[in-house]
């Protein structure tokens, strides 16, 4: 079994058989996660699917209690480097590519969006990532649009898809069944909502839209671990 926590707006740790891989770390300055303890968070990869705020804030304390590995679109890893994050430390690569490491394969696809890094720099493009661990494949969308580019995704027969659902910065519920279809995906996990008044949900309408489509939506709640 691998294990998904979710913390809040779209930072979620993955448990890949005892490696953890910690995507968008935004803690801190989330009320609604103020029940987390970051001090707390162990991470042996850190995953950025672009430079806002919102998904990075938390990137510098948490790599270095933890010597993680920081892995980014070229432009977005140096922002990283400049908060002080060793070069061996930090895995820049591009759209199209694939690293290959310990606990599989992390492919960076396309994602619709705008990314700049909190100094105001041009933080290249976002991205989202396909994770392919022990014959499970693993989408995660980032803050994206819908788009015809995850049509291509198909291909990859995913088992769980990642998707944002707030609507406002992102592609809202009724976009996000579309995004489940063209990736032939009935697994969803909700992301990039409730964070802030713009992208508060009702969760109970949002779920019956999936369940209309036919597929699963889970919600998890801060702090709560899910198997899959």
């Amino acid at each position: 079994m691998m294990k998904l926590t979710y913390y809040g707006q779209s930072c979620v740790e993955f448990d890949f058989n005892g490696t953890k891989v910690l995507v968008n770390p935004f803690i801190t300055y989330n009320p609604l996660a103020s029940s987390i303890n970051v001090a707390d968070i162990r991470a042996d990869y850190i995953f950025l699917s672009h430079g806002h705020q919102d998904h990075v804030a938390d990137m510098a304390t948490i790599q270095k209690q933890s010597d993680a590995t920081v892995c980014a679109i070229v432009e977005t890893a140096a922002w990283v480097r400049k908060q002080g994050v060793a070069d061996d430390k930090v895995i820049e690569y591009n759209i199209g590519g694939t690293l290959k490491l310990p606990f599989g394969k992390v492919k960076m696809v396309y994602a619709v969006h705008t990314n700049s890094t909190p100094d105001g720099e041009y933080g290249g493009f976002p991205v989202g990532y396909v994770f392919f661990v022990d014959g499970k494949t693993i989408y995660f969308a980032g803050d994206t649009a819908l788009t015809m580019e995850m049509k291509l995704l198909e291909r990859f027969n995913i088992d769980l898809a990642l998707l944002p659902i707030g609507g406002h910065y992102t592609m809202d519920a009724e976009d996000a069944v579309i995004a489940a279809d063209f990736i032939k995906c009935k697994h969803i996990v909700g992301i990039h909502y409730d964070s802030f008044p713009p992208i508060t949900i009702d969760k109970e309408a949002t779920k019956s839209i999936f369940d209309a489509a036919g597929l699963e939506l889970r919600l998890p709640k801060i702090g709560e671990t899910i198997t899959f």
